[in-house]
């Protein structure tokens, strides 16, 4: 744990300042005394090469330094900034980034360099002599007439657009409509849009659509009103919605991919105070930030010398996507554009006030029914419908039965055998006893304010109906299985830390328990159900606990019908007691 942040209440300019300058100082040095491009942080590798994985550790914490720059400026840094700028982009150079290809990582890390331009025309662009800067437009400019995604990657290339128009660079109009055209084909109304596909409903939407969208309007504002009040529009019915995805400790719900970048989860809310949009009230806005900075920067997510680590709550190459790089969680560093406004917005004097929030919360557009319990101390997601085809444990960071920010989530770190697939809070089925497998995507689904239910079928011959049932920090499962095949049945509960040798445990015919502190994992078998057990699941597949245990029931079942019931619960003690 960095001890350095505990007393950082993260409510003043300065708070925010000294914590920037703390999480960057161990990259100051190496970025003040290499002449290289790029910046060498680790040996773990990404979907991209070398050279564009050190490219994003050099620019990704511009997320963070440039808004900086506004209130207090730091010759020295960006001087080295600059130099490495102009040898990244002068295709003479030996240390030239390289040709911008199609899908190329380069890209997403053009955003970085765009806000920076957008910042800083005066202090930055202005110190590029006119050789350096028409090198820095060729090379930015390559990334507009390449492939993309059609997805949040389409914001790169407005991005692009609106940093070039701002240092004095003609603006395509006809391409740039286009473009925005097409962020506009994936919203879905109520503030909400889809990244590219219906069944992706993440942080992607704050922390990129919206995102962009607030930086667009704060930049566009009079060359494109039109489509800058629209972004506002937007993130400001996305804003009381948003809300609901936190629990009164700051701490967001896990979910999705691109969980590395941690603390980015706050980042729409830091767009919100730059684009001066009070779609809550400041004190509220106040509330969100703080507590969110604090929590995450106490806990342990740094490495040895101080570095952010690729992981969640602690350092974790197992739950990590392909495009993880060592310098990747710097995107987090989003969350300090706040910097850039000035020290009498009305963000900075506000006093922290409540967040306004139901204990109960159908969420219809990002496809997940919230409840906040143990008097707002503990969030529970219930989703439906959502998987990410090709992504990194798609399985587990969408399509589990339940999601808490108190007891997180597991990811597999094998298919072999269960518990390396550690398959907390989802049905395990095996036709052979070895080889487990969970909800993915589903064929039809249903989300109430009561229920979640859906139709899943992880083999061919076997059909699942599941039906939850959420009240309080318990929930009903039950299972309608139709299998022309015998299957092998595991049902995991909550998973909790283990700190000694052995989980403090126990279990009946037909309960099991597990606790840790305040937390307890209990799952009780209703119908269906044969014997209980405790599972240890491999090392370091839990996103929250490098050490992890959790109650499960299993079963045989012939071919036929079959009827399973049991209750789980994750229940968090609170100082009123159990709720």
């Amino acid at each position: 744990m960095v001890k350095k942040f505990i007393d950082n209440n993260f409510l003043s300019q300065n708070d925010y300042q000294v914590a920037l300058e703390t999480i960057v100082a161990p990259l100051r040095e190496p970025l003040l005394t290499s002449d290289t491009p790029g910046l060498y942080l680790g040996s773990s590798g990404a979907v991209y090469d070398q050279q564009r994985a050190n490219m994003e550790a050099l620019v990704r914490p511009l997320w963070g330094i440039a808004p900086s720059w506004a209130s207090r400026k730091d010759d020295v840094l960006k001087e080295s900034y600059i130099k490495k700028l102009i040898r990244g982009t002068d295709p003479t150079d030996p240390q030239y980034w390289g040709i911008i290809e199609e899908y190329d990582q380069y890209i997403v890390e053009t955003a970085a360099l765009s806000l920076t331009l957008l910042l800083h025309k005066e202090y930055f662009w202005d110190d590029l002599s006119k050789r350096a800067q028409k090198n820095v437009i060729h090379w930015m400019e390559q990334a507009l007439e390449r492939k993309i995604p059609k997805n949040n990657w389409t914001f790169f290339k407005v991005l692009i657009r609106t940093a070039l128009l701002h240092c004095g660079e003609a603006l395509d109009r006809k391409a740039l409509e286009e473009e925005l055209k097409l962020i506009d084909s994936m919203y879905i109304g109520a503030g909400w849009y889809v990244d590219g596909k219906q069944t992706q409903r993440d942080y992607y939407i704050p922390f990129a659509f919206h995102y962009y969208g607030l930086i667009y309007a704060t930049f566009m504002k009079e060359e494109d009103p039109e489509w800058s009040q629209r972004f506002i529009e937007r993130a400001t019915l996305f804003a009381h919605d948003f809300i609901y995805y936190f629990d009164d400790d700051g701490e967001a719900l896990p979910y999705g991919r691109s969980l590395t970048y941690r603390f980015a989860q706050g980042a729409f809310f830091s767009a919100l105070v730059f684009a001066d949009v009070e779609a809550i009230p400041w004190g509220a806005m106040k509330s969100m930030l703080s507590t969110h900075l604090a929590t995450w920067l106490n806990h342990d997510i740094f490495t040895f010398d101080g570095r952010l680590s690729i992981g969640y709550h602690y350092e974790n190459l197992v739950m990590a996507e392909g495009y993880n790089a060592p310098g990747s969680p710097y995107w987090a560093l989003k969350t300090f554009l706040l910097l850039a406004v000035k020290s009498d917005h009305p963000f900075w004097s506000a006093k922290p006030s409540p967040v306004k929030k139901e204990s109960k919360k159908l969420m219809e557009k990002g496809n997940m029914l919230l409840l906040n319990e143990c008097s707002g101390h503990h969030l529970l997601g219930y989703p439906a419908g959502m998987l990410v085809e090709g992504q990194a444990h798609a399985e587990a960071k969408y399509s589990k039965f339940v999601y808490s920010t108190k007891f997180g989530f597991s990811v597999p770190k094998t298919g072999v055998y269960y518990e390396a697939g550690a398959f907390d809070n989802t049905l395990a089925v095996s036709c052979d006893g070895q080889y487990f497998r969970t909800k993915k995507e589903v064929i039809s689904y249903q989300l109430t304010e009561t229920y979640v239910s859906y139709q899943w079928s992880p083999f061919e011959q076997v059909t699942i109906g599941t039906e939850i049932y959420p009240f309080g920090q318990w929930h009903l499962r039950v299972h309608e299985i139709d299998t022309k095949i015998p299957l092998y049945i595991r049902e995991g509960g909550f998973s909790v830390p283990v700190s000694g040798n052995k989980p403090q445990a126990k279990s009946g015919e037909n309960f099991g328990v597990v606790t840790a502190g305040d937390l307890t994992s209990q799952i009780v078998a209703v119908a269906g159900y044969e014997e209980v057990l405790i599972i240890r699941p491999e090392a370091n597949t839990s996103l929250f606990f490098p050490r992890s245990s959790f109650p499960c029931l299993k079963s045989s079942l012939p071919p036929g019908k079959h009827r399973l019931l049991c209750l789980v619960g994750g229940i968090v003690k609170s100082e009123e007691g159990v709720k």
